[in-house]
Protein backbone atom coordinates (compact mmCIF):
# COMPACT_ATOMS: atom_id res chain seq x y z
CA UNK A 1 0.00 0.00 0.00
CA UNK A 2 1.04 3.36 -0.94
CA UNK A 3 1.15 5.51 2.03
CA UNK A 4 2.03 8.63 1.14
CA UNK A 5 0.20 9.89 -1.86
CA UNK A 6 3.64 12.07 -3.73
CA UNK A 7 0.85 13.05 -6.36
CA UNK A 8 -1.16 15.06 -3.78
CA UNK A 9 2.41 16.30 -2.47
CA UNK A 10 3.61 17.53 -6.19
CA UNK A 11 0.32 19.13 -6.96
CA UNK A 12 0.34 20.94 -3.53
CA UNK A 13 3.70 22.28 -3.61
CA UNK A 14 3.26 23.62 -7.54
CA UNK A 15 0.13 25.34 -6.26
CA UNK A 16 1.97 26.71 -3.47
CA UNK A 17 5.26 27.94 -5.46
CA UNK A 18 2.77 29.37 -8.19
CA UNK A 19 0.98 31.34 -5.67
CA UNK A 20 3.78 32.48 -3.73
CA UNK A 21 5.60 33.82 -6.71
CA UNK A 22 1.93 36.06 -7.69
CA UNK A 23 1.75 36.89 -4.40
CA UNK A 24 5.36 38.54 -4.29
CA UNK A 25 4.83 39.81 -7.95
CA UNK A 26 1.74 41.62 -6.82
CA UNK A 27 1.99 41.93 -3.19
CA UNK A 28 4.98 43.98 -3.06
CA UNK A 29 3.27 47.44 -5.37
CA UNK A 30 0.18 46.44 -2.38
CA UNK A 31 2.46 46.97 0.72
CA UNK A 32 4.44 49.32 -0.57
CA UNK A 33 1.38 51.58 -1.29
CA UNK A 34 -0.31 50.63 1.88
CA UNK A 35 2.56 51.22 4.02
CA UNK A 36 3.69 54.94 2.85
CA UNK A 37 0.41 56.48 1.25
CA UNK A 38 -1.44 59.12 3.00
CA UNK A 39 -4.76 58.71 1.98
CA UNK A 40 -7.57 58.46 4.39
CA UNK A 41 -9.57 55.88 3.09
CA UNK A 42 -6.14 53.19 2.90
CA UNK A 43 -8.17 51.61 5.99
CA UNK A 44 -10.55 50.11 3.68
CA UNK A 45 -7.87 48.39 1.53
CA UNK A 46 -6.16 47.21 4.26
CA UNK A 47 -9.32 45.32 5.78
CA UNK A 48 -10.34 43.89 2.13
CA UNK A 49 -6.26 42.65 2.31
CA UNK A 50 -6.90 41.14 5.57
CA UNK A 51 -10.40 39.80 5.10
CA UNK A 52 -9.62 36.50 4.31
CA UNK A 53 -8.06 36.17 8.34
CA UNK A 54 -11.28 36.29 9.60
CA UNK A 55 -13.65 35.22 6.72
CA UNK A 56 -14.00 31.17 7.19
CA UNK A 57 -12.81 29.48 4.38
CA UNK A 58 -16.30 28.19 3.06
CA UNK A 59 -17.96 31.63 2.44
CA UNK A 60 -14.73 32.53 0.67
CA UNK A 61 -14.79 29.64 -1.41
CA UNK A 62 -18.47 30.32 -1.85
CA UNK A 63 -18.48 33.62 -3.38
CA UNK A 64 -14.77 32.56 -5.62
CA UNK A 65 -17.36 29.45 -6.60
CA UNK A 66 -19.97 31.80 -7.45
CA UNK A 67 -17.90 34.49 -9.30
CA UNK A 68 -15.85 32.02 -11.39
CA UNK A 69 -18.81 30.28 -12.05
CA UNK A 70 -20.09 29.38 -15.77
CA UNK A 71 -22.90 31.90 -14.95
CA UNK A 72 -21.14 34.62 -14.28
CA UNK A 73 -19.17 37.07 -16.55
CA UNK A 74 -15.65 36.11 -15.65
CA UNK A 75 -16.80 32.16 -15.78
CA UNK A 76 -18.44 32.62 -19.53
CA UNK A 77 -15.92 34.36 -20.76
CA UNK A 78 -13.04 31.79 -19.64
CA UNK A 79 -15.01 28.68 -20.84
CA UNK A 80 -15.14 30.47 -24.28
CA UNK A 81 -11.31 31.10 -24.40
CA UNK A 82 -10.06 28.14 -22.84
CA UNK A 83 -12.88 25.91 -23.85
CA UNK A 84 -13.42 24.90 -19.61
CA UNK A 85 -14.27 25.72 -16.72
CA UNK A 86 -12.45 27.87 -14.23
CA UNK A 87 -13.89 26.21 -11.14
CA UNK A 88 -12.93 22.13 -10.46
CA UNK A 89 -9.46 23.53 -12.34
CA UNK A 90 -6.03 24.24 -11.39
CA UNK A 91 -6.22 27.56 -12.53
CA UNK A 92 -8.98 28.22 -10.70
CA UNK A 93 -7.14 27.02 -7.32
CA UNK A 94 -4.53 29.37 -8.00
CA UNK A 95 -6.76 32.52 -8.15
CA UNK A 96 -8.58 30.99 -5.19
CA UNK A 97 -4.98 30.65 -3.71
CA UNK A 98 -3.88 33.84 -3.96
CA UNK A 99 -6.85 35.52 -2.72
CA UNK A 100 -6.96 33.65 0.13
CA UNK A 101 -3.15 33.42 0.97
CA UNK A 102 -2.91 37.45 0.21
CA UNK A 103 -2.62 38.97 3.84
CA UNK A 104 -0.27 35.94 4.74
CA UNK A 105 2.12 38.13 2.36
CA UNK A 106 1.04 41.72 2.34
CA UNK A 107 0.68 42.25 5.90
CA UNK A 108 4.87 41.26 6.55
CA UNK A 109 5.72 43.22 3.24
CA UNK A 110 3.82 46.13 4.54
CA UNK A 111 5.53 45.82 8.04
CA UNK A 112 8.85 45.49 6.39
CA UNK A 113 8.41 48.44 4.30
CA UNK A 114 6.90 50.98 7.10
CA UNK A 115 9.98 50.04 9.42
CA UNK A 116 12.30 51.78 6.97
CA UNK A 117 13.62 54.71 8.43
CA UNK A 118 11.79 57.80 6.29
CA UNK A 119 15.28 59.69 6.28
CA UNK A 120 16.96 57.39 4.35
CA UNK A 121 14.18 57.62 1.37
CA UNK A 122 14.65 61.15 2.05
CA UNK A 123 18.08 60.96 1.28
CA UNK A 124 18.24 58.84 -1.66
CA UNK A 125 15.85 61.37 -3.14
CA UNK A 126 18.00 64.13 -2.97
CA UNK A 127 20.57 62.20 -4.18
CA UNK A 128 18.62 62.06 -7.78
CA UNK A 129 17.55 58.13 -6.69
CA UNK A 130 13.97 57.33 -8.29
CA UNK A 131 11.35 56.20 -6.33
CA UNK A 132 12.22 52.41 -7.98
CA UNK A 133 15.63 52.87 -7.41
CA UNK A 134 14.95 53.83 -3.97
CA UNK A 135 13.10 50.66 -3.60
CA UNK A 136 15.93 48.16 -5.07
CA UNK A 137 18.90 49.98 -3.50
CA UNK A 138 17.08 51.18 0.07
CA UNK A 139 14.01 49.72 1.00
CA UNK A 140 13.92 45.97 -0.42
CA UNK A 141 17.35 45.49 1.11
CA UNK A 142 16.32 46.85 4.37
CA UNK A 143 13.23 44.56 4.09
CA UNK A 144 14.07 41.62 3.07
CA UNK A 145 13.59 39.91 6.31
CA UNK A 146 9.95 40.77 6.01
CA UNK A 147 9.83 40.05 2.43
CA UNK A 148 11.19 36.40 3.38
CA UNK A 149 8.29 35.89 5.87
CA UNK A 150 5.53 36.85 3.63
CA UNK A 151 6.73 34.58 0.95
CA UNK A 152 7.53 31.64 3.43
CA UNK A 153 4.23 32.24 4.84
CA UNK A 154 1.93 32.18 2.12
CA UNK A 155 3.70 29.11 0.53
CA UNK A 156 3.07 27.31 3.52
CA UNK A 157 -0.53 28.92 4.20
CA UNK A 158 -1.28 27.38 0.46
CA UNK A 159 -0.14 23.96 1.21
CA UNK A 160 -2.28 23.67 3.84
CA UNK A 161 -5.45 24.89 2.56
CA UNK A 162 -8.83 23.21 2.63
CA UNK A 163 -11.83 24.77 2.58
CA UNK A 164 -10.81 27.25 -0.23
CA UNK A 165 -9.30 24.07 -2.19
CA UNK A 166 -12.61 22.15 -1.66
CA UNK A 167 -15.36 24.63 -2.82
CA UNK A 168 -13.31 25.91 -5.43
CA UNK A 169 -11.12 23.14 -6.91
CA UNK A 170 -13.55 19.93 -5.61
CA UNK A 171 -11.67 16.93 -5.30
CA UNK A 172 -10.64 15.33 -8.83
CA UNK A 173 -7.16 13.25 -8.26
CA UNK A 174 -4.04 14.67 -10.27
CA UNK A 175 -6.11 18.01 -11.16
CA UNK A 176 -7.03 19.70 -7.33
CA UNK A 177 -6.52 17.34 -4.85
CA UNK A 178 -3.99 18.82 -2.56
CA UNK A 179 -2.24 16.72 0.16
CA UNK A 180 -4.69 18.40 2.84
CA UNK A 181 -7.83 16.97 0.73
CA UNK A 182 -5.41 13.49 0.56
CA UNK A 183 -5.85 13.27 4.15
CA UNK A 184 -9.50 14.23 4.29
CA UNK A 185 -9.93 11.34 2.21
CA UNK A 186 -7.70 9.11 3.99
CA UNK A 187 -9.65 9.77 7.32
CA UNK A 188 -13.32 8.98 5.38
CA UNK A 189 -11.66 5.56 4.33
CA UNK A 190 -10.65 4.89 7.85
CA UNK A 191 -6.85 4.73 6.36
CA UNK A 192 -5.86 5.89 9.14
CA UNK A 193 -1.98 4.90 8.84
CA UNK A 194 -1.77 6.86 5.68
CA UNK A 195 -3.30 10.02 6.77
CA UNK A 196 -1.11 10.09 9.46
CA UNK A 197 2.14 9.58 7.32
CA UNK A 198 1.10 12.49 5.48
CA UNK A 199 -0.10 14.26 8.37
CA UNK A 200 3.85 13.94 9.64
CA UNK A 201 4.91 15.10 6.16
CA UNK A 202 2.98 18.19 6.78
CA UNK A 203 3.81 18.72 10.61
CA UNK A 204 7.67 18.57 9.61
CA UNK A 205 7.07 20.85 7.18
CA UNK A 206 5.43 23.44 9.21
CA UNK A 207 7.81 23.24 12.07
CA UNK A 208 10.66 24.02 9.26
CA UNK A 209 8.68 26.66 7.82
CA UNK A 210 9.07 28.17 11.22
CA UNK A 211 12.40 27.75 12.05
CA UNK A 212 13.53 29.26 8.77
CA UNK A 213 11.69 31.96 9.39
CA UNK A 214 12.66 32.69 13.07
CA UNK A 215 16.52 31.84 12.28
CA UNK A 216 16.36 33.99 9.19
CA UNK A 217 14.63 37.53 10.76
CA UNK A 218 17.14 36.76 13.98
CA UNK A 219 20.31 36.74 11.54
CA UNK A 220 18.95 39.77 9.99
CA UNK A 221 18.46 41.25 12.84
CA UNK A 222 21.84 40.96 14.29
CA UNK A 223 23.02 42.14 10.86
CA UNK A 224 21.30 45.41 10.66
CA UNK A 225 20.03 46.42 13.94
CA UNK A 226 22.52 48.41 16.18
CA UNK A 227 24.43 47.02 19.05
Amino acid sequence: MNLVNWQAIWLSAKLASIVALILLAVGVPLAYWIAFTRVRWKFLLEAVVSLPLVLPPTVLGFYLLVAMGSRSPVGRWYDGWSGHSLVFSFQGLIIASVLYSLPFAVQPFAAAFSQVDQRLRDAASLLGASKMETFFRVVAPLSIGGIVTGMVLSFAHTIGEFGVVLMVGGNIPGVTRTISLDIYDKVEDIDYASANHTAILLLLFSFTVLAIIYAVNRRLAARWLPR
